[in-house]
């Protein structure tokens, strides 16, 4: 009998807003590759040339924030997801950025609602896999 084929490694990015002790959530739309309607942070696969710069990216482009209107406060080691509905191996690059101004969010076509959350009440949503984890590597800053 032949072993199992091995998944092929996706790294992603996975960026949590913090503002005031709560963290942001997205619900992830209907026109997105994976976990359609499922709560998640900011993310999106790493294309860029470093996990901070795609992160950065990332958040620029899922809610309008530039630089300017965001604080790293912590990056996190990278986090294995084996999703056992999904054919691919998740690496996530867990971030954790402050924002001063959450009503400047602006989100675009990749989620659909925003919600803030204290980091307990993450378990009260529907959730991409992992999402509790990947925040544990970066939070409390």
């Amino acid at each position: 009998m032949k072993p199992p084929t091995p998944k092929p490694i996706r790294q992603v990015v996975t960026v949590f807003l913090e503002h005031q002790g709560k963290i942001l959530l997205v619900r992830r739309s209907q026109r997105v590759g994976s976990y359609q309607g499922r709560w998640s942070g900011i993310s999106g696969y790493l294309e860029d040339p470093t996990p901070l710069a795609q992160a950065l990216r990332e958040i620029q482009e899922e809610t309008g924030l530039k630089g300017e209107d965001i604080t790293l406060l912590k990056s996190g080691p990278p986090l294995s997801v084996d999703d056992p509905d999904s054919p691919v191996l998740w690496e996530v690059h867990p971030f954790l950025f402050q924002v001063e101004h959450p009503e400047a969010i602006r989100l675009d076509w990749e989620n659909t609602e925003l919600c803030w959350v204290t980091p307990t009440a993450l378990s009260d949503y529907p959730t991409v896999p992992a999402l509790a984890e990947a925040l544990a590597q970066v939070y409390p800053p």
